[in-house]
């Protein structure tokens, strides 16, 4: 019985309907075009001064300071978020995970009222704080809490979904070998899931350094205090809408570097692990098809 000898195959090149990429264009402009038309009306001849004036420098200065700040916070209270999510089991999980990730969908004014009867000096733990003479609200703590609140679900929900994704092979490994659990955490799992680590970080910080609602109800707007970058354009778009849509611009060029940083650096670690995978793979099935050593062939 003979096979018929099989056609050359080609690969299959899988297509979308053309109405799909229609819509996409679409969706597209609709994000596009707003940032056009912005652009369209910046006074270049004057933007250098827009941007450098004494006000605008200050809430600059303000944004970028606090937003370091909270992004840290968000990597020391994200991490063991995370890590708890996506390694444990325990009643009320869901509910936790629901929990952490309400910010998102949550008006940012809300949170800013929450904030306010939390830290307060009426609040829930600002009452206990003002005996201690600590005041929070309407101060550049404020702005930090503010900013941590909003920006802690991104680093959170991206950290423990690259969890999720690498799995507890290795970890497995390393416990099985007498590595304890902080050893473990320390030398296997964070530089597993480090590139989804520094991702989560650069968008935390983005999302803290546009922060404006919970900023504006919580913190109030006292310039070199708690008048960040948002504000400031708030502000300016009343008085001076050039200032206010040149600084608009400065806010959109910093998120698009940052998104493309942590776009950037996700990438190249993945396409390192992928190529590392592979290598392996590929020396472990040349190994198996190698006759052993001192047995006939």
């Amino acid at each position: 019985m003979t096979s018929k000898p099989v056609p050359n195959s080609r690969p299959v090149v899988l297509g979308l309907p053309r109405w799909v990429g229609i819509v996409a264009s679409v969706g597209a402009l609709f994000i596009v075009l707003p940032l056009v038309a912005m652009i369209t009306r910046v006074n270049w001849p004057e933007f250098g001064a827009l941007v450098t004036s004494e006000s605008s420098v200050a809430a600059l200065g303000l944004s970028l300071r606090t937003s370091v700040v909270s992004t840290a916070l968000c990597v020391v209270l994200g991490v063991p978020l995370a890590l708890l999510l996506a390694r444990t089991q325990f009643a009320g999980q869901k509910v936790l995970r629901a929990l952490v990730l309400l910010p998102l969908v949550l008006p940012p004014v809300v949170g800013g009222i929450a904030l306010l009867y939390t830290f307060g000096r009426r609040g829930l733990l600002g009452s206990t704080l003002e005996v201690l003479g600590i005041q929070i609200a309407f101060s550049t703590t404020a702005v930090v809490i503010a900013q941590t609140f909003v920006a802690l679900p991104f680093l959170v929900l991206s950290l423990e979904g690259a969890l999720r994704t690498v799995g507890t092979r290795y970890e497995a490994v390393a416990a099985t070998l007498g590595a304890k659990p902080t050893t473990v955490l320390l030398r296997v799992t964070l530089p597993l899931v480090l590139p989804a680590l520094i991702s989560g970080a650069m968008l935390s910080f983005a999302r803290a350094l546009g922060e404006f609602g919970a900023t504006l109800t919580f913190a109030g707007s006292l310039q070199g205090v708690t008048r960040t970058l948002p504000l400031e354009i708030y502000l300016q778009r009343e008085t001076d809408p050039d200032a206010a849509v040149a600084l608009s611009l400065v806010l959109v060029l910093v998120a698009v570097v940052v998104v493309g940083l942590s776009r950037g650096v996700s990438e190249r670690r993945g396409s390192e692990r992928g190529g590392s995978e592979r290598s392996l793979s590929e020396r472990r099935l040349s190994e198996r098809d190698q006759p052993a050593r001192g047995m006939p062939l």
